[in-house]
């Protein structure tokens, strides 16, 4: 056996056609005869074998067997592939699979050799020069076997120097077994930290023809590669310890700071709860800290002197409130109010005097190549404009929007997002699609996808409005009808906006009864602002209804608010001046008996 230490050496065998079958026998036996002078095993020398012709096949990798046992049975089941001899593919073979650690190769900074044993019968039928030395420049150790008919210049070139312990010439097969035995001893060599003063501090690790030094686990190896030193284990920031880590030989523990604990991973601190004491006396909250703790107080209270009891603090004084009308302290919070006949708005602050409920609205904008880019911006901040009308929220009104060309596509759904600033900047980041203008897919794909709870649409049943706005400027390539009288049959309200060269006829089949009410046309892209305001004036719905208000909601609300009062006002004067009639025929009456009275006496 060699004592040596650990080696991964690669057999690369010539299966050439020149290769006879009796020929190829001997090679098998040099291979297992080689082997059985080696200490094989995970932790010790570790062997492959790759046969090559034309071709490379891998028979094993350095990390398949550990037993002399299954490598010769391995060995003996190579079937040759009797074609060509590329030597040269079969060292690059080797540098890059078979020396890998992906095959079983122990790392570089292991510094365990890696060694190639070419066995080879002809010239080679490719470049061996530069690839031979760009395995030898990865570390790759080789040896070039030549047998009977083999080129020694082409062994030259592949061999690593120097050339006369790394180049063998053997004159038949018949001689190879013999050879075996020599290359062996070539091979394993001596024992060199048996053989000569190593001045390993710990342990000496033999290599054919020289040695390295080894430290103990624990310890690292000094710059003059033979004292150890122990390894602050520390100091590679790997110990995972939260707090503090304490250096021990060839380990570590884990520490933590005052005022906490080390849990039971021995790596994360916790900090202690004196809180949990029970002995705080705090009115409302306890607040531990590293050697301690303090009182805190809820929202709306203020601590007192004494660091205990809290008070309660008038936070319509205190903060900013925001408020549009009035702000009402209550004990430890506030809430917002609005004067009589004005609505709190869904952010809890501001006032409305429209009454008006909250939709579901999906845009869908046609992004076809007649829109252009340039165009196609303007259309973006056109329904940013119309997003700027609406109170978004996820209890408000919800916003999905939809592009369509030759196909349709969701630029979000409506539970995407919940306010008016994230679907702005999401619409202007929409991309152009250009291509076709397939209208009624783009109607389908409204009915079925876009207002499905799925995608973010109230069920019916909450009486949510649900309202789509068609965008387009020309004249759709696909049928319209059908997907147009279903969207409203689903009770979707549709609007249609048209620009350009728009059809009025398919803006008035997508629009809703009455249909001059829900749909608008602008000759160009520039001059479309007016839309926006006739959008505005039709999109505020009756509150717990699902229908549509053509007036401004605020100004029917204030109308019907002022008839009804003028009414009782007039009613109320008319009950009034009855009245009065009644009692002023009764003073005249008397008045009249009185006159009487007078006369008579007189």
């Amino acid at each position: 056996k060699c004592r040596t230490g650990p080696l991964d050496i690669v057999f690369v065998i010539d299966s050439s056609r020149s290769v006879r079958p009796f020929e190829f026998e001997t090679m098998r036996r040099f291979m297992m005869d080689i082997i059985g002078s080696l200490d094989v095993g995970p932790n010790a020398t570790r062997v492959g074998v790759i046969q090559y012709s034309s071709q490379v096949q891998n028979i094993f990798s350095l990390k398949t067997f550990f037993t002399q046992a299954d490598m010769e049975k391995a060995i003996n089941s190579i079937v040759p592939l009797a074609q060509g001899t590329m030597t040269g593919l079969a060292i690059q073979y080797a540098m890059n699979v078979a020396f890998t650690t992906q095959e079983g190769a122990r790392p570089l900074h292991k510094k365990i050799p890696r060694i190639a044993i070419i066995v080879t019968d002809g010239r080679p039928q490719d470049r061996v020069t530069e690839v031979a030395t760009q395995a030898q420049n990865a570390g790759i150790e080789i040896y070039a076997v030549g047998i009977q008919r083999a080129d020694m210049n082409s062994l030259r070139a592949m061999a690593s120097p120097p050339l006369e312990e790394h180049v063998f010439l053997v004159e038949s097969f018949e001689l190879i077994q013999q050879f075996g035995k020599q290359f062996q001893d070539k091979l394993c060599g001596v024992d060199t930290c048996m053989e000569q003063e190593h001045g390993c501090q710990h342990s000496c690790v033999s290599t054919p023809g020289s040695f390295y030094c080894e430290c103990n686990p624990g310890y690292r190896l000094n710059v003059d590669r033979k004292t150890c030193s122990p390894v602050d284990a520390c100091a590679d920031g790997r110990h995972g310890c939260q707090h503090q880590c304490i250096s021990t030989r060839g380990s570590y523990s884990c520490r933590c700071r005052a005022g906490y604990y080390l849990n039971q991973d021995k790596r994360s601190c916790t900090m202690i709860d004196y809180c949990s004491f029970g002995n705080h006396s705090c009115q409302h909250e306890c607040v531990s800290i590293p050697n301690g703790h303090y009182c805190r107080c809820r929202s709306g209270f203020t601590l007192q002197p004494d660091s205990r009891s809290c008070r309660a603090t008038d936070l319509c004084n205190g903060v900013d409130h925001g408020c549009e009308f009035k702000c009402v302290s209550t004990e430890g919070s506030y809430r917002c109010v609005c004067p009589e006949g004005q609505q709190l708005q869904a952010d809890g602050k501001a006032c409305s005097k429209c009454g008006a409920g909250h939709v579901d609205l999906v845009m869908v904008i046609d992004g076809s190549k007649s829109v252009r880019p340039q165009n196609f911006e303007l259309v973006k901040q056109f329904v940013n404009r119309i997003v700027d009308l609406l109170e978004v929220s996820p209890h408000g009104t919800r916003v999905g929007l939809v592009q369509y060309s030759s196909r349709v596509r969701t630029e979000f759904p409506l539970n995407k997002y919940h306010s008016a600033d994230e679907i702005k900047k999401a619409v202007m980041e929409v991309e152009y699609m250009e291509k076709g203008t397939m209208t009624g897919l783009a109607l389908k794909h409204m009915v079925e996808h876009s207002f499905s709870e799925l995608e973010g649409a109230r069920p019916l049943s909450h009486s949510v409005p649900r309202i789509g706005l068609v965008f387009t400027d020309g004249r759709s390539q696909d049928d319209i009808s059908e997907w147009a009288r279903r969207a409203k049959e689903s009770g979707i309200i549709m609007f249609a906006v048209g620009v350009g060269k728009a059809v009025e006829e398919e803006l008035k089949a997508i629009a809703s009864e009455p249909v001059e009410q829900h749909f608008s046309y602008s000759a160009d892209f520039t001059t479309m602002t007016h839309l926006v305001e006739n959008f505005k004036l039709n999109i505020c719905p009756e509150e717990g209804k699902g229908e549509m208000e053509i007036r401004s909601p605020c100004e029917c609300e204030a109308l019907v608010q002022f008839q009804t009062n003028t009414v009782a006002i007039l009613q109320s004067l008319t009950e009034k001046n009855i009245l009065w009639a009644r009692l002023l025929a009764q003073m005249t009456a008397r008045l009249e008996d009185l006159e009487k009275q007078i006369a008579n006496k007189k």
